[in-house]
């Protein structure tokens, strides 16, 4: 049986945090997504938060971007609630890729990272050498460097994630937003994402939070995981504590076991499935005779 709904598997970490939910009520029109949600995000940190299709994962994402104000409760940034903050003031902070850009035909890798700087420029302000550095950076930091006279379009899909986040790097925000960055890259591609982001944590101190459908995947990069379910989070802490075969149950609905990752020691799911489960040894009995 899943675990009730409005009783969390595991409770919140507690501890200062920049950003924040507290009891935040999400929804679209007269739906109601995310129901009186409160979770903190641990600084300097990747956290990750996951669960089954629909349970409210990128509502929660979009309402901390401020892209979607709460019905009730608020989320807070550096203390005050982020829809007071103006909006300019919140992209000079917080960075986002959303799950799908879009990217004006044409436009080359450069001239795209370069948009990350608009936050930072008033209207008469023009281009300076302080941006110019913020856009070089970040086209290294990304590995994107060689890229930079490329039109956006001709790139794989794996050069075009490099470049999107670069662009949210050139904002010079230490606070990274991402919606399934791992979304249509294959498994090669995947785990260049993920270490890059790996590495902007290690070596800026980035904080990251990331929706992310594989569990393995987020097991192994995740400091911190949010699992959600209908709205809620059931679940909340390192990935240890949170990824076990109760959990992934009440959860997903999945029967599985749970055991070590061979290569990071984080937990690793196997789903058991209805087909092509290898037969249970049977025990042997205690007189040692055949059974």
């Amino acid at each position: 049986m899943a675990a009730p709904a409005m009783e969390p598997l595991i409770a919140p970490a507690l501890g200062s945090a920049r950003l924040v939910a507290e009891e935040v009520s999400l929804g679209y029109g007269e739906e109601t997504i995310v129901r009186d949600l409160s979770v903190r995000i641990p600084d300097h940190k990747v956290s990750v938060i996951v669960g089954a299709n629909g349970c409210g994962k990128s509502t929660l994402l979009r309402g901390m971007a401020r892209l979607l104000r709460p019905t009730s409760g608020a989320v807070t940034l550096d203390g005050t609630a982020i829809h007071r903050t103006s909006t300019r003031e919140v992209a000079r902070t917080l960075g986002l890729l959303p799950q799908a850009p879009i990217c004006p035909e044409g436009v080359s890798v450069v001239d795209l990272v370069g948009r990350g700087r608009h936050p930072h420029q008033g209207m008469f302000r023009r281009w300076s050498a302080e941006d110019e550095t913020a856009v070089a950076e970040a086209l290294e930091a990304t590995n994107t460097t060689a890229l930079a006279d490329r039109i956006v379009d001709e790139l794989s899909g794996g050069q075009r994630q490099r470049v999107w986040i670069a662009m949210a790097l050139a904002q010079g925000t230490d606070l990274l937003l991402l919606d399934e960055p791992t979304t249509y890259l294959d498994v090669a591609h995947q785990v260049e994402m993920l270490d890059l982001l790996a590495d902007l944590n290690t070596k800026r101190g980035t904080t990251i939070v990331m929706v992310l459908h594989d569990l393995n995947l987020s097991a192994r990069y995740a400091d911190h995981l949010v699992a959600m379910r209908e709205g809620q989070v059931l679940a909340e802490g390192t990935p240890s504590e949170v990824v076990t075969e109760e959990n992934v149950r009440a959860i997903f609905g999945l029967e599985s076991r749970v055991v070590d990752d061979p290569v990071s020691h984080t937990p690793l799911v196997v789903p058991v499935g209805r087909h092509r489960a290898a037969p249970t040894t049977a025990p042997i009995p205690e007189n040692g005779a055949t059974p």
